[in-house]
């Protein structure tokens, strides 16, 4: 019992002894840094950490009674030499790597900090792809070239470059930047046109030809993102060069504030040479933090470097090392232990060599990576706190302007606000909302002094004109054509209206006008438009259809000209017809018209007979009065005059009719007289379809393809004619005889031009295709739209027309000679409501006229019975209808005034018999 009871105290005081030795903290915590000692960001950041860890040993409230280590190698800003000063520093059991500096040395450092479970934190390395997901351990606390490259392509946006030159440096940190800005260049529709990479050790020999190659591009602005350099080689050769000008603009990543930040005094030389560029420089908030940090850094500074000054990256370097204490301060204070397993990939590696066997694997490494991921703290270099990609939360950018005075600040850039002339802080302080809608930039100086923005890019100089290529037309050569082949003498419509455009352009474009064809026949436009879209010439000016497949490979300017494609077919003259007189109105109108003519005749007749004298006679005379009543109306001759009210209502209503009828007929009629009717075999396009006949088209125009492509018509059909002359000789031959077509599709420019002083041919119908010429340019021009504007105010101040008229209205202006679908007629459809108002007071005149006649008839039938002397009616019924009948046209015959009289005597016998 007694046995058991000791081994139970000393089980106990084993286990508190264990337990006290594993929470205790550790007297040393070694940390690495693995960087580039001997470089512009390098000095400044060794100092920067040595500070740090000074002042994080002497802060009891951090890792307190720990002392923080730094173990340091140098990598000389190499891959291989980077990953063993890695490996060195690895060895010495360290639970973090500050750097490295270089984006392309943390690329292969991350493989190994990743496999030992190490947190690798950089205050430099801004490619970005160095992706948490691809590198878990990967944090930086630096901001990373994805929002430098967002904060560049909107600059210029916002200056609305179009094209840009980039130069780089041809490792992970320049092609990755470059990448990052490609992308967001592709969102704003712009482009880098040409790239010029570097090698990491350039030579002024190869910056001289690069540039010297670039000065024969258009685009002149340019964008360097290289290591920093404080030599500044490329501004220097670019200003041999004359590429510091006022037509050009450079635009620079931070690494040139990084360089300039640096060096203490700058010297005035490099000023001049800098004078205009614009530059990125991560911002920093100011505080007096800051100001006594540098103090303290440059007295560590070693002599040689004193002339040194504070960048971004010393401060970023400084706050690394103070997030990395504070996260180990919480590693111990949470009663963690820093413990390494060799149970790794390299143990079975370890050779005489290389002791790979030495390397451990930091067994708490992801739980530290997750207490630093909690980081939020103000540190020098501004708000520490890390993102959902672990890079630190972005403090925007500030723009920097090179001036005659040095560094000039010009505004501010964050991924919220865009551009502002007041930091963020202060628009925080001030609760000031800003949006992209309303960014703007302070005054800025470019190259050569001025004020005002560089267009940025020149379409051509004296040395490298602008090369247009011209169709060398054999036809129709009022529009374009080369004289005897010379691109010296170049004339024609187009020609006089391109030189008008290119006076309002707002600046020169040298340029040279190339013949295009072989002077024999008109050559193909398409080849042209596509000798463009292979930058064989600049642009192309002349008659050029604007067409679909031709907008897929270049840019157009603002059509000058309305064009479509016509059907011009051999016609003849309709207007001398003996027959011309019917014209006016449509079989179905003449027919209904004569009708009327009759009815109200008839409606007349039977309304007048017992009243009018005028309508009663011989039967022959009554005829004749119905006939012609009507008809002596038209020609206001009728002796005739209605007498009865119901007689005048129906004549009123029809004299109206009459005069919108006959008022209608002589305008439709004096228009047929006067305007020339045109008749042809081909009524439009789809009888040019269907019938099966030869069809003409000129050589080098889009109607081939169209006709064939678009419409389907067999290409055994087409006849290629080239001229005005071949088009008369194959219109007159017809279609029947060889070489001959029906008709002739061709855009209505020519058309108008070929009809000119011919009056044996015609257009048919309408242009069944509606397009426009225009100037052709190479994708993404500026000069195209450019010439767009100058096109249009030729149009709107009237020289477009003028130049039209020097060309085509010498012997008269083509006139449209364009043939109706047909005969301008009138239908029935448009006087019906005339027709049915007549037809409708006809029939309730007759309705009241026969409904008082019946009454009366009725009336007489009761007087005859009354009378004594009227006669026995047959047992007969059909013969008594008859009768009746018989005795009701009797009546009807009978004038009005002898029924009255018979009427008033029967009256009169039967009061005398009362």
């Amino acid at each position: 019992m007694e046995s058991l009871l000791v081994l139970t105290l000393l089980s106990s005081l084993w286990a508190f002894l264990a337990g006290s030795a594993c929470c205790q903290r550790p007297a040393v915590v070694n940390i690495g840094a693995v960087f580039t000692f001997d470089s512009i960001i390098g000095r400044a950041a060794k100092v920067a950490m040595e500070a740090a860890v000074s002042d994080v040993n002497a802060d009891p409230s951090i890792l307190n009674g720990t002392k923080l280590n730094l173990v340091m190698a140098d990598t000389h800003c190499n891959v291989l030499v980077g990953s063993i000063g890695a490996f060195q520093v690895l060895e010495k059991d360290v639970v973090a790597i500050v750097g490295p500096q270089s984006s392309v040395v943390a690329h292969m450092v991350l493989q190994i900090a990743n496999n030992l479970q190490v947190p690798l934190i950089s205050y430099a390395a801004t490619d970005p792809t160095l992706s948490a997901l691809q590198f878990p351990f990967f944090l930086r606390t630096t901001q990373s070239d994805a929002y430098q490259m967002t904060a560049m392509a909107d600059l210029i946006d916002f200056y609305e470059w179009k094209e840009v030159i980039m130069i780089f440096v041809d490792d992970d940190y320049g092609r990755n930047g470059i990448s990052t800005l490609t992308d967001e260049l592709d969102k704003r529709m712009f482009k880098i046109s040409y790239k010029i990479p570097l090698p990491s050790h350039f030579n002024l020999s190869e910056i001289t030809a690069i540039l010297n190659k670039s000065k024969l591009l258009g685009p002149r602005v340019y964008v360097v993102h290289v290591n920093p350099d404080p030599r500044l080689s490329i501004f220097k050769i670019a200003h041999q060069l004359d590429m510091m000008t006022s037509d050009y603009v450079w635009l620079a990543t931070d690494w040139l504030s990084t360089t300039l930040d640096s060096v203490r005094l700058v010297q005035q030389t490099s000023i001049n040479i800098l004078q205009g560029v614009v530059v990125l420089r991560q911002h920093i908030p100011e505080s007096s933090q800051k100001t006594t940090l540098w103090s303290r850094l440059r007295k560590m500074l070693p002599e040689d470097s004193r002339n040194s000054s504070l960048n971004v990256y010393a401060l970023s370097a400084y706050d690394t090392i103070q997030v990395v204490a504070r996260a180990i301060d919480k590693f111990l204070n949470e009663g963690r232990s820093i413990t390494f397993s060799l149970k790794n990939k390299f143990h079975d590696l370890n050779t005489s060599r290389m002791p790979w066997g030495k390397l451990k694997i930091f067994d708490d490494g992801a739980l530290l990576l997750s207490i630093l991921l909690q980081a939020n703290f103000t540190g020098l270099s501004g708000h520490i706190e890390f993102n959902s990609d672990r890079n630190i939360v972005t403090r925007g950018y500030e723009v920097i302007n090179i001036d005659q005075t040095g560094l000039r600040s010009v505004g501010y850039w964050s991924n919220v606000t865009g551009f502002t002339i007041q930091s963020p802080e202060t628009l925080k302080q001030k609760q000031i909302s800003y949006s992209h809608l309303n960014q703007t930039l302070g005054n800025v100086t470019w190259p050569g002094g001025k004020t005002e923005k560089p267009r940025g890019w020149v379409l051509a100089d004296n040395e490298r004109p602008l090369i247009i290529g011209v169709p060398h037309r054999v036809s129709f050569v009022e529009f374009v054509t080369a004289v005897n082949g010379s691109h010296k003498n170049i004339e024609g419509y187009c020609i006089d209206l391109f030189n008008e455009a290119r006076k309002l352009v707002p600046y020169d474009v040298p340029y040279r006008l190339i013949p295009f064809g072989n002077g024999y026949s008109n050559p193909s436009y398409d080849d042209l438009v596509k000798n463009v879209a292979n930058g064989i010439f600049d642009a192309a000016v002349g008659d050029i259809a604007i067409v679909t497949n031709r907008t897929r490979i270049v840019d157009f300017s603002q059509p000058f000209a309305s064009t479509g494609l016509v059907i011009v077919a051999p016609i003849k003259n309709s207007k001398s017809n003996a027959w011309v007189f019917l014209k006016p109105f449509t079989v179905e109108m003449w027919c209904v018209t004569s009708a009327s003519f009759f009815m109200i005749g008839a409606v007349i007749w039977l309304l007048e007979h017992r009243v009018n004298d005028d309508f009663r006679g011989p039967p022959k005379r009554q005829l004749m009065t119905v006939i012609l009543f009507s008809f002596s109306t038209l020609f206001k001759t009728n002796q005739e005059a209605t007498v009865s009210p119901l007689g005048r209502m129906v004549m009123v209503v029809w004299l109206f009719l009459l005069m919108v009828i006959t008022s209608s007929y002589t305008a439709s009629l004096t228009s047929i007289l006067t305007v020339q009717q045109l008749s042809s075999p081909i009524k439009g396009l789809d009888d040019l379809i269907t019938n099966e006949q030869p069809i003409g088209y000129q050589v080098g125009s889009f109607a081939y393809s169209y006709l064939t492509e678009s419409l389907y018509v067999p290409r055994s059909r087409l006849v290629s004619l080239g001229s005005p002359e071949e088009y008369e000789a194959a219109l007159l031959k017809g279609p029947f005889r060889k070489g001959g077509v029906a008709a002739i599709v061709d855009e209505l420019p020519y058309m108008e031009l070929f009809l000119s002083g011919r009056n044996d041919f015609g257009m048919i119908g309408q242009p069944f295709t509606k397009s426009g010429w225009g100037f052709a340019f190479q994708r993404g021009s500026p000069l195209a739209v450019d010439m767009s504007t100058a096109i249009l105010k030729l149009s709107e101040n009237g020289k477009l027309q003028k130049i039209h008229e020097k060309w085509f209205c010498r012997m008269g202006c083509p006139a449209e000679r364009r043939r109706k679908s047909e005969p301008i007629q009138l239908h029935l459809v448009s006087f019906w409501g005339l027709y049915l108002l007549c037809g409708a007071f006809s029939l309730v005149a007759l309705f009241i006229f026969l409904l008082r006649i019946v009454r009366q008839f009725a009336r007489y039938i009761r007087q005859q019975k009354e009378s004594s002397q009227a006669e026995l009616v047959s047992s007969n019924s059909n013969s008594s209808w008859t009768q009746v009948i018989y005795k009701f046209i009797d009546f009807v015959d009978e004038k009005e005034e002898a029924i009255k009289r018979l009427f008033r005597k029967h009256d009169t016998q039967n009061q005398a018999n009362r």
